[in-house]
């Protein structure tokens, strides 16, 4: 049999031709509030009805760290990514607001975009046209494996309000400024110690046990993957050990363990503090998990200042030490001192 003859594999992009438009969903499943999350051409989309009844698509991640937009909450006119809370215009995909900016931080939000696709309604399906691919926009950058992702969440100090939402914790309304000094320590960063949040309810209790300008956290991070959260009020301390343990390059554990003399002698002090904290880790949990899911596609995803800088520090942390690996010199840390830093959480 000649050469001619013989079966030819198919290049996966002959598979599927972009620069089509394509049949994404039924028109009459697409309800007003709702947000759907088909996969066309391998792209996960998210798929809706503005107020006005209108069909939009967009990709279904977020530019910022992967999380599929369609876990968002939908007002009608902006998607709000449920990691972080950046909002971006149903139809044209454009940032609209990243409540971590602080007043004087001047990042270009009208620069950066979830992809959008043109999307219309005809003959009671509603289509999707998926173009040529391009190049990454400026600003983006491809992030390592998910088991980063999942380390650099152990260090983010941005996500409170939006993951861990509760009565009992903070909500998104009790949103501020913050400013935290950060050091370097061997193999690692610590957030020095500092007031804890004034809006987060587990803090005001300290308040009951020591005078508050004698409470103080300190969080260390250190490689490969441990967070170290010490607080002390007076005589009174709590200390938790974080850990995201890579499985495989793209499946991670999170770990947790803790001990306390706090609330000793309050009735059920301790089962109240273990239940509390269930919680809190499982959203966490939670919130790695669907990062996971949009991160399947490896989407274009950036790094902000300065809420993103300790994720920065850790990229920076991991190829030093790789570096001096390699070459058998001494690690180069990649903070030169005290560095402080602001955000709004």
């Amino acid at each position: 049999m000649s050469t001619a003859e013989l079966p030819q594999r198919e290049a996966p992009d002959s598979l599927m031709l972009t620069g089509f438009w394509y049949r994404a969903l039924p028109g009459e499943k697409v309800k007003r509030g709702q947000l759907h999350k088909p996969m066309l051409l391998e792209i996960p989309l998210v798929i809706g009805r503005d107020a006005q009844g209108n069909a939009f698509a967009l990709r279904d991640a977020c530019p910022h760290r992967g999380m599929p937009l369609s876990h968002g909450q939908f007002d009608g006119q902006q998607i709000e990514c449920s990691y972080h809370g950046w909002k971006f215009d149903a139809h044209s995909g454009q940032c609209q607001l990243i409540p971590s900016l602080t007043a004087d931080q001047k990042l270009k939000i009208d620069r950066i975009y979830a992809g959008n696709y043109a999307c219309e309604e005809h003959d009671s399906f509603i289509w999707v046209f998926i173009p040529d691919p391009g190049p990454a926009g400026a600003g983006f950058a491809d992030l390592p494996c998910s088991v980063d992702h999942g380390i650099i969440g152990l260090m983010d100090p941005a996500h409170g309000p939006f993951v861990h939402q509760a009565w009992w914790w903070r909500t998104r309304h009790s949103i501020h400024e913050k400013q935290k000094q950060f050091e370097p320590i061997p193999n690692g960063f610590r957030m020095s110690a500092h007031k804890p949040s004034s809006n987060s309810a587990p803090y005001k209790l300290l308040r009951l046990l020591a005078d508050a300008d004698s409470t103080t956290t300190t969080i260390d991070f250190v490689l490969p993957n441990l967070r170290l959260e010490t607080i002390r009020a007076g005589k009174y301390w709590f200390s938790s050990l974080t850990t995201v343990t890579p499985v495989t390059r793209d499946h991670c554990r999170i770990d947790v363990v803790a001990c306390w003399n706090i609330f000793r002698a309050l009735p059920f002090g301790p089962s109240l503090l273990k239940f509390v904290f269930a919680k809190f880790v499982e959203q966490d949990r939670r919130t790695m998990e669907l990062q996971s899911e949009g991160l399947k596609t490896n989407p274009h995803l950036m790094l902000i200042d300065d809420a993103d800088r300790p994720a920065k520090w850790y990229f920076g942390l991991k190829a030093a030490h790789l570096e001096a690996k390699r070459s058998g010199e001494e690690m180069k840390h990649p903070m030169s001192g005290p560095v402080t830093l602001k955000w709004r959480s």
